[in-house]
């Protein structure tokens, strides 16, 4: 059947900038607006500032601060814990016999069951060689410390539940500095590839670790290797550059289809990494099924700030970024709702954009799609093990020295969640085994890392993830509160089962926060892996359900025990949901609006993709 469009409701917008206003061509480094003045620091506090920033370094970011305070709290709550004294002794006592009587068995040639098993993501321990004695007996017998030190830094009463959890992250952390996987003597792999390969793994795992300390002390970023060329094989979707500042660029790219939906689809992607997650290889590329699937795409591609930028402001993110992308598809698009899509962090500024659209009943949007996003940070994941008044602090001294957090800082801390897969077993893989890194699209682009605006990093950190003002009703934009309960417009939201980094029974909360029709998603795989899941990709699978308009809250574990999964990707169940709340199809659009201000100044990606 054929849709009738409804009538457009948009309020008259303010004219679009004119083109003298855009930058005719992309310097290397992107004029940043000028930077705010603010109060001189008193002599003394600057100097308590550039000694933290000095220190944060060698602490690789971390705050010593806290550190000490999560063991200090957890040892004095111990110390007046008889009980559970008690209990972790007879845990060492019948873990050691466990082990023993494992050790005993094996030794006598009997087939028996390991006491003790590794996390599903630990490769460790995958060679046959540690199903045999003495390399069998070594790997159960960490693996029992292991379980010990996850029992003693379990919840106790009295001891604050995030010192719990992160004086066991510390613990993890140095065990996985001592596991036998990391001694070429004590693991079998290492040995048996020396005895095949004459040495030769040494030599070029040698070479390797040159390689990796040079970058480390230069800080140089590796490159993308040419098969990986960016606009050629990655980030390849055709396309143009419709709009610039000093911020962003706004993608709009060509049409695949002889008609399109008449609404046009806004993605906003995180900062924190770049857009062409989205847009990888041809065959995994959300944007290019997009708009093969007929609709007119446009993704916003941030900048990767530098110290010149260090005052930008989640208001200029929003402002500036998406509000101008929007203004740009309503000129380029005139008279057309439009769809918004938006990913992890991406994603959260979107939800603030959108409650303060609803605020302002200012009605351009057709539907509102989060994809691994989350508008409520209390269950936020194994990220919150880096949060705290100190550590925000902490990074606030360090972004206040350079203006910007940098690379390393961000990817330390994600590595350093699953240490165990992805920095010990790459480390094995790399010296000792030899292995260079195979590069993947996924690969390529997560090493492709950004910087982040120390204003807008500051305030992210701590108006929406510590104190949770989103939420809370505490998140003002332009002077008065946003709420979520405002919105109307028809949501698709999206959470991944092993994401790590924005946990699904968080994401899942956006349905406690809104009252408007909801449609939420899980899917397999994790925070990045599991929104690529293209049809086609095997093993994949997914749960969808419908929440509609004013219906009571239900609970993360109800939802997930009334709905089976569904084998396939999500992508169409999306594309299906996205097509109901379209109105008919059209020709296409050109490419920008010249008359309006948006002519197109370059070929997709465009230049902020290649900023180092």
């Amino acid at each position: 059947m054929t849709k009738t469009r409804p009538p457009s409701r948009r309020r008259k917008r303010p004219a679009a900038p004119k083109c003298k206003d855009i930058a005719p061509a992309p310097p290397t480094v992107p004029p940043a607006p000028k930077r705010r003045t603010a109060p001189r620091e008193h002599a003394y506090q600057a100097l308590d500032r550039g000694a933290m920033a000095t220190l944060a370094p060698f602490t690789a970011g971390l705050s010593p601060h806290a550190m000490i305070d999560a063991w200090a709290d957890w040892a004095m709550h111990l110390a007046r814990a008889p009980g559970r004294q008690l209990e972790l002794i007879e845990r060492a006592q019948t873990n050691a016999l466990k082990l023993a009587r494992y050790g005993a068995e094996t030794m006598l040639g009997r087939d028996v069951e390991k006491p003790f098993t590794e996390k599903p993501w630990d490769s460790r321990w995958r060679h046959e060689g540690w199903e045999k004695l003495p390399f069998g007996l070594w790997q159960q017998g960490f693996l029992a410390v292991h379980d010990w030190w996850d029992a003693a830094t379990a919840d106790l009463r009295g001891l604050r539940r995030q010192n719990a959890e992160r004086t066991g992250f510390m613990a993890r952390q140095f065990l996985d500095t001592v596991s036998p996987a990391n001694f070429p003597l004590a693991n079998p792999e290492i040995l048996e590839a020396t005895a095949r390969c004459g040495g030769r793994n040494w030599i070029e795992g040698a070479a390797h670790f040159a390689e990796d300390a040079m970058r480390t002390i230069t800080q140089e970023r590796k490159p993308i290797p040419p098969e990986f060329e960016l606009g050629k094989r990655l980030a390849c979707t055709p396309g143009r550059v419709v709009w610039r500042n000093d911020i962003m660029e706004l993608i709009q790219y060509a049409p695949q289809t002889e008609t399109v939906q008449a609404e046009p689809v806004l993605i906003v992607p995180a900062w924190i990494m770049k857009y062409y997650v989205l847009d990888l290889s041809p065959h995994n590329s959300l944007i290019n099924w997009l708009v093969g699937q007929g609709y007119t795409v446009f993704c916003i591609s941030w900048c990767n700030p530098t110290a010149a930028q260090a005052d930008l402001a989640l208001e200029d993110y929003r402002r500036r970024g998406i509000m101008a992308a929007l203004e740009a598809v309503n000129a380029i698009v005139p008279g057309a709702k439009v769809h918004v899509n938006g990913y992890c962090l991406g994603g959260t500024l979107l939800a603030i954009a959108v409650a303060k659209m609803a605020r302002d009943r200012d009605e351009r949007l057709a539907s509102v799609t989060l994809m691994a996003a989350q508008v409520d940070f209390v269950e936020a994941g194994e990220l919150l093990l880096f949060l705290d008044e100190s550590q925000v602090a902490f990074l606030e001294d360090l972004m206040w020295s350079r203006g910007y957090l940098d690379r390393p800082q961000m990817a330390g801390a994600f590595a350093a969640i699953r240490s165990e897969d992805l920095i010990w077993s790459r480390a094995v893989d790399r010296y000792f085994l030899g292995k260079a890194d195979l590069p993947s699209d996924l690969g390529v682009w997560n090493g492709d890392t950004t910087r982040m605006p120390a204003r807008m990093h500051s305030e992210y950190l701590r108006g929406i993830f510590l104190e949770n003002r989103i939420t809370a009703g505490r998140f003002a934009v332009e002077g008065r509160v946003i709420a979520l309960k405002d919105i109307e417009a028809p949501m698709f939201v999206i959470g991944t089962e092993t994401d790590h980094i924005a946990p699904w029974r968080s994401v899942y909360k956006t349905a406690l926060f809104t009252d408007c029709d909801l449609h939420f998603l899980l899917t397999k795989g994790g925070h990045n892996g599991g929104i690529l899941s293209e049809p086609g990709h095997k093993g994949r699978h997914y749960r969808i359900g419908h929440r509609p308009a004013g219906e009571n809250y239900r609970g993360p574990d109800s939802w997930l025990a009334m709905h089976p999964p569904k084998p396939g990707s999500w992508w169409p169940e999306w594309g299906r949901w996205l097509l109901s709340h379209s109105s008919d199809a059209v020709a296409p659009p050109a490419m920008g609006a010249p008359e309006a201000g948006y002519p197109p100044l370059e070929l997709a990606p465009g230049s902020y993709i290649h900023q180092p």
